[in-house]
């Protein structure tokens, strides 16, 4: 039994509309479902910048609530680790530390603030004109592809030697990680990631790389590793994380209100109208400034937990504040998190053939969409650039301070979009 919301219209399409409030039973479950769906990829980012899973899965869980809390209860979306600021936070990670990506995250949630702002005050059309089709999708793509040495060095070295064991564990959980996602139906369709990850463990168990002796060790109960500044770190100001990671919201929002827009057509309102586009961007921003604060990595909206949404007709935000909920609670065991660490690099590389892969195809699927004519010079000039540099690792070094690839590309594919004319003389009748 569920407590059904009258107050206003109602999608009866759906089992339990936004406002619905489902059982204790029907609550508990429904809610583990979604943290087991976001739970793949959001402590995989951890892990690949090198940062305790622990804090991601409690800023995770806090940032949706604050965003549910920004946007009125209103919108049944989480927010989980972002992939899109992987390769800038590993260079970050290794140059100084987590003071530089958690200012950068930090930063980052400020620029969703200010466009909030922003739109709030004098709407959201220029938004259009800065980041078309056009610089977007090429953007997604050098994210998803200049990943691939990663993913491809960690299903193959072993402290730096090539490794057959971890290469066929890396192909294993790829191949297992494939079938699942083809061949499943309902909920388990939902979560090929972990069931992939499950398998590859397993796997990697049998053959001898995997050593449980931290989760032995590990307290049931213990402090997610929050990093905070001015008691875990000092202050100290880092122009190359800021320049870095700030541009890199641009390409975020952009994903943002894509999923935004899948919510609209599923519940059948418009949340750009009712609460507002500044609403869920200020939500989402404030998430990221959070867990900049905690001491983990910047937040997105997850279209893993929109697919839940249109499988199971299960709509409530009630449910999502649940996964949010248990998410915090989760972060609190020690043993979780410690059994996420000695996941090895091997299983984590084989998903990340897949994940990265389909980072970049969803850039693809954006020109495709918008039917992007690349019979135009402007437009295969302004992809060719974002590509090349983006994904040739071409950075900007001054002193200290390096604007890395993916920012780069962004500045450089935001400006020329910009200030190139529709039509080259050439094209001109």
């Amino acid at each position: 039994m569920s407590e059904k919301n009258t107050d206003e219209f109602r999608n009866d399409e759906a089992l339990l509309d936004i406002g619905d409030k489902p059982s204790f039973g029907h609550w508990l479950i429904l809610s583990i479902q979604h943290l087991f769906t976001m739970f793949g990829a959001t402590v995989l980012v951890p892990l690949l910048i090198g940062i305790d899973p622990s804090i991601a899965l409690f800023a995770s869980g806090v940032g949706t609530l604050v965003y549910i809390i920004c946007t009125k209860a209103k919108i049944p979306a989480y927010l989980g680790s972002s992939f899109a600021y992987v390769v800038t936070m590993q260079g970050l990670m290794h140059q100084y530390g987590y003071s530089a990506v958690g200012q950068g995250a930090i930063v980052s949630g400020l620029v969703y603030v200010l466009v909030a702002w922003l739109i709030s005050k004098f709407g959201s059309t220029w938004m259009d004109k800065v980041l078309p089709p056009v610089v977007v999708g090429p953007i997604i793509i050098v994210i998803g592809l200049s990943l691939a040495t990663t993913a491809a060095e960690d299903a193959m070295l072993n402290n730096s030697h090539y490794d057959l064991r971890f290469f066929g564990v890396a192909m294993f959980t790829l191949l297992i990680t494939i079938i699942f996602n083809m061949f499943l139906k309902g909920f388990p369709s939902m979560i090929p990631v972990l069931l992939g990850i499950i398998c590859g463990y397993i796997l990697a168990l049998l053959v001898g790389i995997v050593d449980l002796t931290p989760v032995k060790e590990a307290k049931w109960l213990s402090l997610p590793a929050f990093s905070v500044m001015f008691v875990n770190y000092d202050f100290k100001f880092y122009p190359s994380a800021i320049i870095g990671m700030a541009p890199i919201a641009f390409v975020t929002m952009t994903e943002h209100m894509g999923h935004i827009m899948v919510l609209n057509k599923l519940t059948k309102r418009n949340f750009l109208k009712k609460p507002g586009l500044h609403k869920t961007l200020l939500g989402d921003g404030l998430s990221t400034i959070i867990a900049g604060f905690v001491g983990g990595p910047p937040t997105t909206s997850y279209g893993e937990n929109i697919g839940v949404l249109a499988m199971s007709k299960v709509h409530s935000v009630w449910v999502i504040g649940g996964a949010a909920f248990f998410a915090v609670v989760f972060s609190f065991c020690g043993k979780v998190s410690a059994l996420i660490q000695t996941i090895p690099s091997p299983v984590i590389g084989g998903i990340s053939f897949l994940l990265f892969g389909m980072i970049a195809s969803n850039g693809l699927r954006i020109l495709i969409d918008s039917k992007v004519d690349y019979e135009k010079k402007r437009n295969l000039i302004v992809t060719s650039v974002i590509l090349v540099i983006g994904i040739g690792g071409t950075y900007l070094q001054l002193g200290n301070f390096q604007l890395t690839s993916i920012a780069l590309s962004t500045v450089l594919g935001i400006i020329l979009n910009l200030i190139l004319p529709k039509n080259a003389l050439s094209e001109e009748k």
